[in-house]
């Protein structure tokens, strides 16, 4: 659980970008989960639930953009103004890094993800270090488990 100041609590210790490692699923009907480690060592993570609109062509890339947009969001709620994402998922990082032109079902989302990046005064994504795939493990997990239930 991440408590409500807990942004401010790093962009003060760290004097830069508050780090968050997403990880992130949905199942079919566009319900999905993401994980968020917040900080560096002596990480909190954050659970962040959100929906998403199905497209089964876009091979999952909706999750992603979905999953960010609700992370986004939640930190900003919690103050957080300045954050260096690292996301599991190397087609998002390209799209937003490179400004692609992505899929027409992509495109609203897309927009939406800008929208919500901008919101924060300063932000920088990037690939998933080695190692940081447990969020994406653990949030799989747990749509798997509503899934059978």
């Amino acid at each position: 659980m991440v408590d409500s100041n807990i942004c401010s609590m790093y962009d003060k210790r760290m004097k830069g970008l508050v780090h968050a490692a997403v990880g992130f699923a949905a199942d079919g009907q566009g319900n999905g989960v993401a994980y968020a480690r917040v900080g560096h060592s002596a990480a909190r993570v954050l659970r962040v639930p959100f929906t998403v609109k199905r497209y089964p062509a876009l091979l999952d890339r909706e999750v992603g953009y979905g999953a960010l947009i609700a992370v986004s969001d939640a930190l900003r709620r919690r103050g957080c103004e300045r954050v260096r994402f690292f996301v599991d998922d190397e087609r998002l990082v390209r799209d937003v890094l490179e400004h692609r032109d992505v899929p027409a079902p992509l495109t609203l989302a897309y927009v939406r993800l800008g929208c919500a990046l901008n919101q924060l005064r300063e932000y920088e994504i990037a690939g998933s270090p080695q190692g940081e795939s447990d969020l994406t493990a653990r949030a799989r997990s747990e749509v798997a488990m509503h899934v059978a239930a």
